[in-house]
């Protein structure tokens, strides 16, 4: 019988999380005051986070104990599984060997309870009430709402309306664990009026829902805000993903994987495989090539500038260096909610400008056609987000039966889609339609910037 699943202890859960700033050859450059456009340090972050991750954030230590408390958490459902994908091998007809690590095991589907743990964690542990956040297609309000519920914190989640309409499970789930859930824009913020009064359809971005859930924040002393994704600390607590599949491929006996690929919305998901891999290439001259697999309709690593720009689209963060299509920028309302975000983290995006990564887009399209090609020859429905990986793994791995070499390929299935059934419904229906931005529209976007350049 083949071994087509690789399982860890619950006693073999890492014990600490890679910073790879410890590692990168050039450290990403400061945010800056967008007033002054001097940088600014960690104090400007505490109206927002606890002390302890604003600490994370700025640190240059390698490894980052994880909590006792956080550790029990994680063993709900960590260590994740590691599969062979033999039947996806089977149906591409390919020589390539197929892994990937399933996240979505966790109570709420996906990679981002990773991170919403710790967060509600150092919150809770500094006395925090209330947390507010956005959420694309609901897997990061999910994850913060079981998260919140556990500590006993009030969740307030401004979820994307195109979701929010789209998606009304993943609103129930977050009610069941006993979070708010407003449709962004909203009436209850400034910025979502504002965005409403202009543009009364807005169906909504990421960009738009931080806005909100950072302005709600910064009016009450009992509150603080929690991000999904882009930060340094959230991408710190993701690297729990790659730290057991390494541990996985040695207790298989397997090579290290040739190529490591991983979906991209701000970078959490991505980092949290790659980052650990990367250290080896770094630290050990390993040559694991890294790949980043975005939506053609939102591509900001592979057409976007690199250049400070705002997070969010009202203009309340400060700016940061990043792959951008601009802070204003609306993505087409395709499926994959939680990757229609106009810019990258800063650490991604440094390490993309030194070409230690890869990026490569699809369409929204190509996505479900790799995700019912995954269904039916692995047997698990895969969320809109996590065919962006499958879709580059099918093409990497039809490379490989081009030239005829062997080569090991690891990608994060980062989530099921069991409440993205409607999305499936579109592509079958023939609703779902081929698109893809044009130079003007990405031209038009990033002229509409006007924050400062970064030299080359």
């Amino acid at each position: 019988m083949k071994i087509r699943k690789i399982n860890l202890e619950e006693r073999e859960i890492p014990e600490n999380w890679y910073n790879i700033i410890a590692d990168m050859p050039n450290k990403p450059l400061p945010p800056l005051h967008p007033g002054t456009l001097e940088p600014i340090g960690p104090d400007s972050l505490a109206p927002l986070f606890p002390e302890a991750l604003i600490k994370q954030e700025v640190t240059t230590d390698k490894w980052v104990p994880i909590p006792d408390e956080v550790r029990n958490m994680y063993s709900i459902w960590r260590p994740t599984p590691l599969y062979r994908a033999y039947g996806l091998e089977k149906a591409l007809d390919t020589p390539a060997k197929i892994y990937y690590k399933y996240e979505g095991v966790s109570p709420s589907g996906s990679h981002k309870p990773n991170t919403a743990i710790p967060q509600a964690y150092y919150n809770k542990q500094e006395g925090i009430k209330r947390i507010t956040t956005e959420t694309g297609a609901g897997q990061w309000g999910s994850a913060l709402s079981f998260a919140c519920q556990h500590f006993g914190i009030e969740c307030d989640v401004y979820m994307v309306k195109l979701s929010y309409n789209d998606k009304p499970y993943r609103k129930m789930m977050m009610n069941t664990w006993g979070a708010n859930v407003y449709p962004s824009p909203s009436e209850r913020t400034e910025a979502g009026r504002k965005i409403l009064a202009e543009h009364p359809d807005s169906p909504g971005s990421l960009g738009i829902a931080i806005s909100e859930a950072v302005e709600m924040a910064a009016t009450r002393d009992d509150t603080k805000y929690a991000l999904g994704s882009v930060l340094n600390h959230v991408k710190l607590h993701q690297t729990i993903i790659g730290l057991e599949a390494i541990k996985q491929l040695e207790k298989a006996g397997s090579d290290l994987p040739d190529i490591v690929i991983a979906p991209f919305g701000g970078g959490s998901n991505f980092a949290g495989l790659s980052f650990p891999f990367l250290r080896l290439n770094m630290e050990e001259g390993k040559h694991i090539r890294c790949i980043a697999s975005e939506p053609s309709s939102c591509p900001k690593l592979t057409r976007g500038v690199f250049r400070y720009d705002f997070g969010d689209t009202a203009g309340m963060t400060p700016l940061l260096p990043m792959y951008t299509l601009g802070h204003d920028f609306i993505p087409a309302p395709i499926h994959a909610g939680g990757l229609r975000y106009h810019g990258a983290g800063v650490i991604v995006s440094q390490l993309l400008k030194d070409q230690l990564i890869e990026a490569q887009a699809h369409d929204n399209l190509e996505i479900f056609e790799a995700g019912v090609l995954f269904a039916r020859s692995e047997g698990i429905i895969p969320a809109p987000e996590a065919n962006h990986g499958i879709a580059t793994a099918i093409r990497e791995a039809n490379l490989c039966k081009e030239t005829g070499e062997s080569k090991t390929i690891l990608f994060n299935l980062c989530g099921h889609g069991n409440f993205d059934m409607k999305a499936y419904d579109d592509y079958f229906s023939g609703k779902i339609k081929q698109h893809e931005l044009s130079q003007e529209e990405i031209d038009t976007s990033i002229a509409r910037l006007g924050t400062p350049t970064i030299p080359v």
